[in-house]
């Protein structure tokens, strides 16, 4: 039996960074929210699949893991490469995602065992998931407080349906705010219970129960914004569980984005 507070499932990645920020990092939504969780406090896991055993890539994603204390019992290991990000990064700090290889994440799905898992923690987070939506219907069916990043999956329609999401969380560029409050309204009318867009430097907007909250980004001069929505997922939910209202959710999510901002990648790394 598990016990733990926040459970994330999905992709993991190495993000190769060029521009005006030079790395190569860990990353992926999945696992920049496990991280950053576990950074906020939670005490978090991470269920996703990497390359084989021996390649280095798959052995840094899990010391990445582990390093933070995420715990990884539910790493699987595949004859797939572990994915790959190239991405670019502006002047402004805004990226742009030039290639992706799923790699082992494609066509993963977490078996029996891992699902089990996944019920018995206070929240699971849904990353980038090639499963189409099977692991929401499962937790969903189950009672579980689940939220998804529908951002972040456009493999297939099925893998981003929303319908009895606890929270879904997506994101609009700046330049598309005018559509943040239609497209929030359009995730609860698909079957969400909460959902909130965030908007970049412009902040988020968040609708439940009928009402509409509205939060301002904390001004920062960034340096990278990769994995920033991430960490924005990962402060809200730690605010979450920690029984805050919802304005208050979404300034700790805006908080956490803001220092992630400050350095490459989704989390500080070596």
């Amino acid at each position: 039996m598990t016990d733990l507070d926040l459970f994330a499932v999905g992709d993991n990645c190495i993000d190769r960074l060029t521009g005006h920020a030079q790395a190569v990092l860990v990353g992926g939504n999945a696992v920049n929210v496990a991280v950053q969780g576990a950074l906020a406090g939670l005490r978090t896991g991470y269920a996703g699949a990497v390359g084989p055993v021996g390649e280095a890539d798959s052995q840094r994603v899990r010391r990445a893991l582990t390093d933070n204390g995420v715990l990884v019992d539910w790493l699987e290991r595949r004859d797939l490469p572990t994915s790959v990000t190239e991405l670019h990064v502006g002047a402004d700090g805004d990226r742009r995602i030039l290639r992706e290889d799923f790699g082992a994440c494609a066509g993963w799905t977490p078996p029996p065992a891992t699902l089990d898992a996944l019920k018995q923690a206070r929240h699971v987070h849904i990353g980038w998931l090639d499963d189409g939506g099977a692991t929401r219907r499962f937790l969903v069916g189950a009672d579980v407080a689940v939220s998804q990043d529908v951002s972040v999956n456009a493999t297939s329609p099925q893998n981003i349906t929303v319908a009895g999401l606890t929270i879904a969380f997506t994101s609009l560029p700046e330049d598309q705010e005018a559509s943040a409050q239609a497209r929030a309204d359009a995730l609860i009318a698909a079957g969400a219970r909460a959902a909130v867009v965030t908007l970049g430097r412009l902040g988020s907007l968040a609708v439940t129960h009928g009402t509409t909250h509205r939060a301002a980004a904390e001004p920062v001069k960034a340096i990278d914004t990769t994995g920033a929505g991430d960490s924005y997922i990962a402060g809200f939910l730690a605010a979450r569980l920690a029984g805050a209202s919802l304005p208050a959710c979404m300034d700790a999510g805006h908080a956490r984005a803001a220092i992630t901002c400050t350095h490459p990648g989704g989390f500080p790394q070596a």
